[in-house]
């Protein structure tokens, strides 16, 4: 759903609630343009979609953090929620409540993308901290898109410390990181590398 604009139908009196998508497993809501999706159209969408897998958000810049893990789902793998158009990224006060997502997926995330999403430093590294915890062993986190964002070095220190399967890292951008650290970084063996340059 590619740009669309969701528009709400009024119910029909009489006619009893719908069942919503309860096998849905996908849903793509990204916009090129300005995104007039609230967490409450998203709400209506998904409150019954528990086996969501895959969640692309991208451009919606009125959606929240809260709104989001507020979603029935507890078991999503891929968040796509960067703002990457000069419409949707604005210059605003820090957003607060990413480490509610960070807490809520941490062991079932995949991919995540967060570029240019203003959380202030201290959430950023509290919710690098819950993904760091939430990958151990089974290390589940492969992608992770931070460009544009506060995240700070002992918020990066804490994840890709602890994440072995994560082989793309995007901190094109960060303004809150040293020079020679903002790039993009592929494969485990440059992430490593950069790892080894906070030591």
């Amino acid at each position: 759903m590619l740009n669309v604009i969701p528009m709400p139908k009024m119910a029909r009196s009489g006619s009893g609630s719908t069942s919503g998508f309860p096998l849905l497993e996908e849903l793509c809501m990204a916009t090129t343009a300005v995104s007039f999706m609230t967490d409450q159209d998203l709400t209506k969408i998904l409150y019954n979609s528990p086996k969501l897998r895959v969640l692309d958000l991208r451009g919606c810049s009125r959606i929240t953090a809260a709104g989001l893990s507020a979603l029935p789902c507890e078991e999503l793998e891929c968040l796509y929620w960067g703002l990457y158009f000069s419409s949707n990224v604005t210059v605003s006060l820090s957003k607060k409540g990413l480490h509610l997502l960070a807490q809520k997926w941490s062991s079932t995330l995949k991919e995540l993308d967060l570029a240019n999403q203003l959380f202030c430093e201290e959430d950023m590294e509290i919710s690098m901290g819950h993904l760091a915890q939430g990958t151990g062993a089974d290390s589940t986190l492969c992608s992770l898109n931070l460009s544009g964002t506060k995240v700070t070095t002992p918020a990066l220190r804490l994840i890709i410390g602890q994440s072995t399967a994560l082989n793309y890292l995007n901190l094109s951008s960060c303004r809150y990181l040293p020079r020679g650290l903002k790039k993009l970084y592929r494969g485990q063996q440059e992430i490593h590398q950069l790892l080894e340059k906070f030591e």
